[in-house]
């Protein structure tokens, strides 16, 4: 019998860490006339990968997405790793404290470490009240359930409090860093989150098992800090590579599947494109790559602004001034009620500004126009107060031949070069008052970004937090970079870079309308985004998301391909319920009126729909997207708005449009607490069920969950029910389900069956059966591993249509399948197929030539680890082979093989010429094979034709014998094979 079908593609996907705001900028070709506007800003290209020990950014394309070589990037490697997980929660223990919880419990085991990435419940709290030290809870629970986690005591004891800090609701917030050695180990670790009267909310983290005590030799690496940092900046391209003022460096441990690395994180702050790397401290090779903000398309590299030491400003301010002024507008110049209208703010009164300062450089903000893009604030890039007018600065129109500037207040001219120079120190002082204004609404109540949470400030005056990083506000970035006129990769858009607490921010603002474009093409009217509040907080949002949503070493761990779109529409909803709250945006009973970009879209809105478009609204203000219905969005329109990349702002307005209802289900200031408190109980890299799970924990714990229903009906109603599946944050496909959850007394049901070997038909012991690929973590603990006769038994299931039940392990083949269980018994019987080359089946590699590239995890046993997620791969130059023993002797029917490349290499590095060799006793080789594969033959495995030795085969050698790019690529890999047969007779 033939083994179980497999997916025959694999999708590729590029998860862009993307923090810009515009979603659907109409394309610019540089010098085509007519041509529309923004290409330079939107989105980004597919990942630019780096192979082991490749030196990288020498004669690379820019690298233009976030990268992390531990994650799968395909669809089959997801599904693969989901599995694994799945497998992992068929664990008698993991299955009995999931059943302990209860059925609305959350037990997330994470693949890569074997310990959880999340422990939580959605209708209670892990613990009772009490009055021990927060820490001390959390780790309790970790000791009483050590066989979950997989930590021994000793680990547990070693574990580093590294944070607490407490949010405005009473919440501690627990980070414990995993270290060796003093040294700590990236992106691991534990966070816990536990109420003011000592009740455990959650665990989250993903710890890594059986640390060594101290590092060996082999973790010390030889790249130093400045090395590591120059290699960040190449590999995304820049021009300038030398360490700047406002980079930074430290030694880390990285975990790998083929172990500990010793690694430098950097984050590269003075960079055009800000990211936060892990370089490997012996290879130079990217393991990690973060980027902080979204505009990828900066050409030039310099340091930020000097914040003088000690001071709320520059050095040189002059005491003896007066009150600063500042004329402003609370949206944008001429908006509908008050909002439009010029008043007088005191920039002194609100402690925004030290009296007597010349420029605008205060605690929370500098800001300077940096028009010419080297993140600097060069001569004349201050703002600059005038005698007694202070920052008082006129309004200037000007009129643009064919664009609507009679009905909209335009600012420049696009054709005239320096035109914009007549509002540059009006724009900056709009923009200074913008970002604290928004400093201080998001620090109150009932969001409460506090120092403590990591907001940005320079002087952190409870000591909370650690200061030191007020936003570098680039209020006309960019505007001289063409003769007087920006280039276009600086119209049209804004950004936010946040690096972690302790690191200035930075903030770019943008002219709009393209120069030289008549309207037509580039249908944004002549402004500057700096004078349009929602723009302006659009992108400080960006700031709080990524503060708050961390892991346990306070790293920004947002940017899976969910997570970004969360933290767009974010960004998008605290703009939209902050003016509609202070009436400066009018919100009717009708859909349709909440958009972003009015001022600079003429009327128009820039995403696909606003904000207040409910499900099903026939209307049109809520038309849809080619790829979806009209109205209002759900779940499954994940990956369908517009096109199929999961575009983070078309994404992100599935999420909006969700907090839009649960804004009208609970109130603005209720909803602004759970959405607020969601990000700080969330897991690292989430989805959009993870979240929607940490909203429904933060009532619960600070509301005792008297919202639940409330909260429930707003995602189901949005496809994120409960039997809503998700394969992981960075899943494009996700199953949408609009099922409220089944109370606790509810009917359950009970399934049960055989699993058989479907060549003998004799049981299979020791495989599991789980219901998995479901981040809600309901059916987690469903699973089951079958005894000695080949049975399992699951009960307590909540009936239902599960699209993701599966059967596989111990050297067997994957099956799924999807199932409906009702609330009797359901019978599901399987038949399997073996794997005979499967590493958990007893197969061994015992021969290969080439360099190991196991701490990599993409060593010669990935070849047959039976996921198409990993494999091995080598160097190129000469054929590379790799010898398996079978654990028996097997009459082989059927032999397969994945040639893909793997272990970040492009696919020229995958398999063409190939050579297959059968041993009955590792001495006596057959060829039994041989041939070239193509590209048509990637992302799936492939039946390969055995022409002779075939039978009673012990030993198989496989060999690589050249990559697809040619001779001059310079790595050769593989990702799979497999095996399948009876055992020999005799």
């Amino acid at each position: 019998m033939s083994r179980r079908s497999r997916l025959t593609t694999a999708l590729a996907v590029a998860t862009a860490c993307t923090t810009s705001m515009i979603a659907f900028q109409p394309a610019l070709a540089a010098g085509a006339a007519g041509a529309p506007a923004g290409s330079a800003n939107r989105g980004a290209a597919a990942p630019t990968h780096r192979g082991p020990g490749q030196n990288p950014g020498h004669g690379k394309q820019k690298a233009s997405s976030t990268f992390d070589v531990r994650q799968p990037t395909t669809g089959a490697e997801r599904r693969a790793e989901a599995k694994a997980a799945a497998e992992l929660q068929a664990k008698p223990e993991v299955r009995h404290l999931a059943h302990q919880l209860g059925p609305q419990s959350v037990v997330d085991m994470d693949a890569q470490t074997g310990t959880p990435r999340q422990v939580a419940k959605l209708n209670g709290l892990l613990t009772g009240p009490s009055s021990a030290p927060a820490a001390q809870v959390a780790l309790g629970f970790v000791r009483g359930h050590q066989q979950v986690f997989g930590l021994t005591d000793a680990e547990v004891s070693g574990l580093q409090l590294a944070r607490d800090y407490v949010d405005i609701t009473g919440i501690h917030h627990l980070s414990f860093v995993q270290q060796v050695g003093g040294i700590p180990v990236f992106g691991n670790g534990l966070k816990a989150n536990v109420t003011k009267d000592g009740r455990l909310i959650n665990v989250t983290g993903s710890p890594i098992r059986n640390l060594p005590a101290q590092a060996p030799a082999t973790l010390r690496g030889s790249l130093s800090v400045d090395q590591a940092i120059r290699i960040a900046k190449q590999d995304t391209g820049e021009a300038q590579v030398a360490p700047g003022k406002h980079d930074a460096g430290e030694h880390v441990l990285f975990h790998t599947s083929g172990g500990l690395r010793a690694a430098i994180k950097t984050v590269t702050m003075s960079a055009e494109d800000p990211t936060l790397d892990v370089i490997d401290a012996e290879t130079g090779k990217i393991l990690y790559r973060d980027h902080l903000s979204a505009d990828l398309a900066s050409t030039s590299a310099g340091a930020h602004a000097a914040v003088a030491t000690g001071k709320h400003g520059p050095k040189g301010q002059d005491n003896r001034r007066g009150a600063q002024l500042a004329n402003v507008f609370d949206w944008y110049p001429d908006a509908p009620g008050r909002g439009g209208q010029s008043h007088v703010v005191d920039l002194n009164k609100h402690g925004w500004l030290p009296r007597g300062s010349v420029v605008l450089f205060g605690n929370n903000v500098h800001t300077y126009s940096d028009v010419n893009d080297n993140n600097a604030p060069d001569s004349g890039e201050e703002v600059s107060a005038t005698g007694k007018q202070g920052f008082r600065f006129p309004l200037k129109r000007t009129y643009v031949p064919d664009e609507p500037c009679t009905s909209w207040v335009c600012t420049w001219h696009p054709d005239q070069a320096y035109s914009w120079q007549a509002n540059q120190s009006r724009t900056g002082a709009q923009n200074f008052y913008f970002i604290n204004n928004w400093h201080d609404y998001l620090e109150k109540a009932p969001i409460g970004f506090t120092e403590a949470a990591g907001n940005f400030q320079e002087v952190n005056h409870t000591g909370q937090g650690k200061g030191g990083d007020p936003v570098h506000d680039e209020s006309l970035d960019g505007a001289d970079t063409n003769h007087g006129l920006p280039n276009l990769r600086h119209i049209d858009n804004a950004n936010f870079a946040t690096p972690p607490d302790g690191q200035s921010p930075r903030m770019q603002m943008y002219l709009w309308h393209a120069p030289n474009y008549p309207y037509s093409a580039d249908p944004f009217i002549a402004t500057m985004g700096s004078d349009e509040a929602d723009i302006v907080y659009h992108e400080y949002t960006h700031g709080l998301s990524h503060r708050l949503v961390t892991d346990a070493n306070n790293n920004p761990a947002l940017d899976s391909v969910q997570g970004g779109s969360m933290g767009e529409a974010w960004s998008d909803w605290y703009a939209e319920d902050y003016l509609v709250n202070q009436g400066l945006m009018k919100d009717s009973s009708a859909p349709g009126d909440i958009k972003l970009g009015t001022y600079v879209g003429a009327g128009k809105n820039i995403r696909s729909e606003p904000t207040d478009c409910p499900v099903g609204a026939d209307v049109p203000a809520c038309p849809g997207t080619e790829g979806t219905d009209a109205g209002g969005y759900t779940y499954g329109d994940f990956g369908r708005i517009f096109d199929a990349t999961g575009d983070v702002h078309a994404a992100g307005e599935i999420w909006a449009q969700t907090l839009w209802d649960l804004r009208a289900a609970v109130g603005p200031k209720l909803a602004e607490s759970l959405v607020t408190r969601g990000m700080e109980l969330s897991p690292t890299y989430p989805s959009y069920l993870d979240m929607r799970n940490a909203i429904l924990q933060a009532d619960e714990a600070v509301y005792g969950g008297s919202h639940a229903t409330a909260i429930w009906k707003v995602f189901a109603q949005r496809g994120m029910g409960f039997f809503a599946a998700s394969l992981g944050g960075d899943d494009l496909h996700p199953v949408e389900d609009f099922s409220m959850p089944p109370a606790d007394n509810a009917p359950r049901g009970t399934v049960t069956g055989t699993v058989t070997d479907a060549n003998t038909g004799k049981p299979v012991a020791g495989i599991a059966v789980a219901f998995g690929g479901h981040d809600s973590g309901f059916p987690g603990d469903y699973a089951a591993t079958t005894g000695a006769d080949g049975t399992y038994r699951i009960a307590g299931v909540v009936p239902g249509t599960y699209p993701d039940v599966f059967v596989g392990g111990a050297g067997y083949d994957q099956q799924v399948t999807t199932l409906t269980v009702s609330s009797g018994t359901t019978t599901k019987d399987w038949q399997v197929v073996r794997d005979w080359a499967a590493s958990s089946g007893g197969a061994t590699v015992t021969d290969f030539n080439g360099p190991d590239y196991t701490g990599y995890g993409c060593g010669p046993s990935a070849m047959i680890d039976q996921s198409l997620g990993q494999g091995w791969g080598s160097d190129a130059g000469d054929p590379k082979h790799v010898t398996i023993k079978l654990p028996a002797t097997v009459d082989i029917s059927e032999l397969a093989i994945d040639p893909s490349n793997t272990c970040g290499d492009g696919p020229d590095a995958a398999t063409a010429g190939y050579t297959v060799e059968t041993s009955p006793d590792g001495s006596t080789w057959t060829t039994a094979a041989s041939g070239t594969f193509g590209a048509a033959n990637l992302g799936k495995l492939n039946t390969v034709d055995l022409t002779a030795g075939s039978t009673g085969v012990r030993y198989v050698r496989y060999t690589m014998v050249d990559p697809q790019g040619g001779p001059s690529v310079q790595f050769l890999d593989s990702s799979e094979l497999e095996v399948y047969g009876s055992p020999s007779a005799g």
